[in-house]
């Protein structure tokens, strides 16, 4: 599966790169994405050297550029 098909299926704005807050286990730990394996996100939490597969939409939380939740102004 790709990106786009992640986007599309689980109607989420994941993108390569892109800042998500990991809400499960730890208070709130902070990740990029950096891509994705069948139907999930490949995700690296700050402070790990690699990276692990989340579900879209399971306890992730997608990030702005400017570090807000995204749908959010």
């Amino acid at each position: 599966m790709s990106m786009e098909y992640i986007r599309t299926a689980y109607g989420v704005p994941a993108r390569r790169g892109g800042r998500v807050k990991f809400t499960g286990g730890d208070a709130g730990t902070m990740g990029t994405i950096t891509g994705a394996r069948g139907h999930y996100l490949r995700i690296r939490l700050d402070g790990h050297k690699r990276a692990m597969s989340y579900h879209p939409t399971w306890e992730i939380e997608y990030m702005t550029p400017n570090g807000r939740r995204e749908g959010r102004e």
